[in-house]
């Protein structure tokens, strides 16, 4: 009789919690819908309001909003795909996921801004605010930041590399710079005592070793930079000044249709010139579109 009860207990309870796990479930994804609808609304206005003072005010709202939105137990798995500001990239091993946007200035220069979110699997909210550091690293090839002295950028590629010591993870990113140049970046995130900390040793190529890798080209131009996963293979376009007087001036850098590159070997990625891409990438800066495009496009199709 006492076996017969538990087992009838089970049946007739068992539903009962799941349907309360169920709903809870429910409850919060519909909070984490209202919060994706605010941090739309406030994003449009992060990029598109005229004056620098109604973007800042829009930023620190957003700021706001998102860190109570990242507080809803089962954010993690929230894709805020509606939020068209933010560019949210997850570690493919779901480790975590780091989520960056910009604010442009009147003057043409550019602030980023960050977090990355961890996965703890337990609805814990743990994370890492990301503060650009740009102005202040003087040589950011050979620099490792932490957190609070990050090279802002804003990913768009990441590239999950496992090692016999640890993982990394390579990010490629669009930097946008001034009125003159823009920024395209390789950078690496690892983690050390579950901190993460950008920048790894791991690029060779030109007798040097660098911890990231630079590019910085006229903001009339695009340039290509891209992961070929089959190739294992990091592709870019070769840039050049118009003319070899004017090397050193950035504002000059495009591309001249060829592709160098950096290839994936025993851990490390080493630089390789001339690639012989028989099948042409795709059209350059393809993989990050400016937030202020987009509105332009939604506007323009009645979205």
């Amino acid at each position: 009789m006492k076996n017969l009860f538990i087992l009838i207990f089970l049946s007739v309870f068992t539903p009962i919690f799941g349907f309360a796990q169920h709903s809870d479930d429910s409850k919060y994804l519909k909070v984490l819908a209202l919060y994706q609808d605010s941090l739309a609304d406030i994003g449009k206005k992060l990029i598109n309001n005229d004056t620098e003072m109604e973007r800042q005010n829009a930023n620190a709202q957003f700021i706001k909003m998102l860190v109570k939105a990242l507080k809803v137990p089962q954010s993690f798995n929230f894709g805020f795909d509606s939020v068209k500001s933010v560019r949210i990239l997850n570690a493919p091993d779901n480790r975590f996921r780091i989520f960056t946007w910009f604010m442009q200035f009147d003057d043409g220069s550019f602030r980023y801004y960050g977090t990355v979110q961890m996965n703890t699997g337990d609805n814990r909210l743990v994370m890492f605010p990301l503060s650009d550091y740009t102005p202040l690293i003087k040589n950011p090839e050979d620099s490792v930041g932490s957190p609070k002295k990050w090279l802002g950028a804003v990913y768009y590629q990441i590239i999950p590399v496992y090692t016999e010591k640890y993982p990394y993870y390579v990010l490629l990113g669009w930097k946008g710079n001034n009125v003159k140049t823009n920024k395209k970046v390789i950078d690496v995130i690892t983690f050390r005592d579950d901190k993460p900390v950008f920048g790894h040793s791991v690029f060779d190529g030109n007798g040097k070793v660098r911890k990231r890798v630079v590019f910085e080209y006229t903001r009339q131009a695009s340039m290509l930079l891209k992961y070929i996963p089959d190739q294992h293979l990091i592709v870019f376009d070769h840039l050049v000044p118009a003319d070899k007087r004017q090397k050193g001036s950035f504002e000059f850098y495009g591309p001249d249709l060829t592709y160098d590159g950096y290839k994936f070997k025993d851990g490390r990625w080493e630089y390789v010139e001339n690639l012989d891409l028989r099948n042409k990438p795709d059209s350059h800066d393809n993989d990050f579109i400016d937030p202020k495009k987009q509105a332009e496009i939604d506007k323009a199709s009645g979205n």
